[in-house]
């Protein structure tokens, strides 16, 4: 599948699924509750010399898990929702969804879904995954879906950055906050092949920034010169990139709250 149909893709199987009769619980499933083969096939696809580094012979392929993230997500729905909200969204029990959505991430054959997303920011412990110079960018105009940010990076490469970030961060601040990010993101990264490789991509935040922006956006380079700061105990250079961070993320969080 084409990185610029994604999106389109994911609403539409969503949009199937609540216009359904009987609604499915989840997006790439059939009236019966099992998988939709054709949900299965599809996949994102990544010519290998896009990607800095040594990985296996191409075509590398990502299972999009649409069925699976969505049950993910339901999951922490069910964990954070008021009660409420979660009256007035299921059509079924509590006890029952959940025990759906968790049997569905169960049956995941990697053990974990290739596509780990979030809405509105970038978790900034996941920058050090990624080599700062590598940065993809693409501006199109805010409405075309070929706008895009993105790194890419060979596997072995995204499990040592992380390695080292992880341990730094550690001996700094201890085992929570971004130490824990990182700990979650090592874990993930062992269930795929060495020979694989990981994006870092900015997805549906692109229509939301100027191309200006996204020009001037250092937060690869900020987070990334943070861990090598942690390693020089330079507390200063720490502060001034934090400060940096916090100003260019600080209005998508603004834009969160009054959404």
């Amino acid at each position: 599948m084409d990185y610029a149909s994604v999106a389109e893709r994911e609403r539409d199987l969503w949009f199937r699924s609540q216009l359904s009769q009987p609604p499915t619980l989840l997006p790439g499933e059939l009236a019966n509750g099992s998988p939709s083969p054709r949900a299965q096939r599809e996949v994102l696809v990544l010519d290998p010399a896009e990607v800095p580094g040594t990985v296996g012979a191409g075509p590398l392929v990502c299972p999009m898990d649409i069925r699976a993230r969505s049950a993910a997500a339901l999951v922490g729905f069910l964990s954070t929702a008021h009660p409420s909200l979660k009256a007035v969204a299921l059509t079924a029990s509590e006890d029952s969804v959940r025990e759906k959505a968790t049997r569905v991430l169960a049956e995941l054959p990697s053990g974990a879904v290739h596509i780990v997303s979030t809405t509105w920011t970038v978790p900034l412990p996941w920058f050090t995954l990624v080599d700062p110079a590598t940065r993809h960018l693409v501006l199109a105009p805010r409405d075309d879906s070929r706008r895009q940010v993105c790194w890419r990076v060979a596997m072995p490469d995204a499990r040592e950055r992380v390695a080292k970030a992880h341990a730094l961060a550690t001996e700094a601040m201890g085992e929570q906050g971004p130490t824990k990010v990182l700990e979650d993101t090592g874990r993930w990264l062992e269930h795929f092949d060495e020979q694989s490789a990981v994006e870092l991509d900015y997805g549906g935040l692109v229509q939301l920034l100027s191309d200006e922006e996204l020009q001037e956006d250092t937060s690869a380079a900020d987070v990334n010169a943070i861990v090598d700061a942690l390693e020089r105990e330079d507390v200063e250079e720490i502060a001034s990139r934090f400060e940096k961070l916090r100003d260019f993320w600080g209005d998508l969080a603004v834009r969160e709250r009054f959404n």
